[in-house]
């Protein structure tokens, strides 16, 4: 009975041919799928580098509130007034707008953290971030505007923020201007030296 089990055995397996190198095959094929992509891998290296996962909090209850109406306003020392100003009248031109008004705060905090640093390395200046103004958030309204003014205290790349003109969105969004990158202060350096540019 024994025997003739194993010969019905060999009789079945005798068209299989076996495989060659298994475990090189197997082994090639996990690494090359687990490798991160060029984007993921600077996105990571970024986030990582300036570690603001860590810094920026998501509970609501380590947010100063924010009433959904009111408007915001905060400018670094060593802001000149006449630039403030023209952020707060919403007179720089603006190339990146970021719209999170509809997004969880794990979903918005790593968006402004994205958003910042592209338009910083692009060596854009001012941005455009649309929280809403949430009067029926949960658990107190104007969640995502407290979050947003929150991190954008904490981010260094910002050298201030106000609240949007009306025709921009008023109290539900905020103009946020970023610190000049090494390579404008260097071009505006040039510039300056040569006598032909203004900031």
């Amino acid at each position: 009975m024994l025997k003739d089990d194993k010969v019905l055995f060999f009789e079945e397996m005798a068209d299989v041919i076996p495989l060659k190198d298994v475990n090189k095959t197997q082994s090639v094929s996990l690494v090359s799928s687990s490798l991160p992509t060029a984007g993921q891998l600077a996105k990571q290296s970024a986030l990582n580098e300036h570690e603001l996962l860590t810094i920026l909090p998501l509970m609501p209850h380590q947010f100063s509130r924010v009433c959904p109406d009111q408007i915001v306003s905060h400018q670094h020392d060593g802001m000149q007034d006449a630039v403030f100003k023209q952020l707060r009248l919403g007179k720089y031109d603006i190339k990146t707008i970021l719209d999170v008004h509809e997004y969880s705060l794990i979903q918005a905090r790593l968006s402004l953290i994205n958003c910042i640093f592209s338009a910083f390395e692009r060596g854009e200046r001012n941005i455009l971030v649309i929280h809403g103004k949430g009067y029926n958030s949960k658990p107190y309204p104007g969640l995502m505007k407290s979050a947003i003014c929150d991190w954008l205290l904490r981010i260094d790349h910002v050298a201030a923020f106000h609240s949007a003109t009306r025709d921009q969105g008023s109290t539900g969004a905020m103009f946020v201007m970023l610190k000049k990158s090494q390579q404008k202060k260097i071009e505006n350096s040039e510039l300056n030296r040569k006598g032909s540019g203004f900031r």
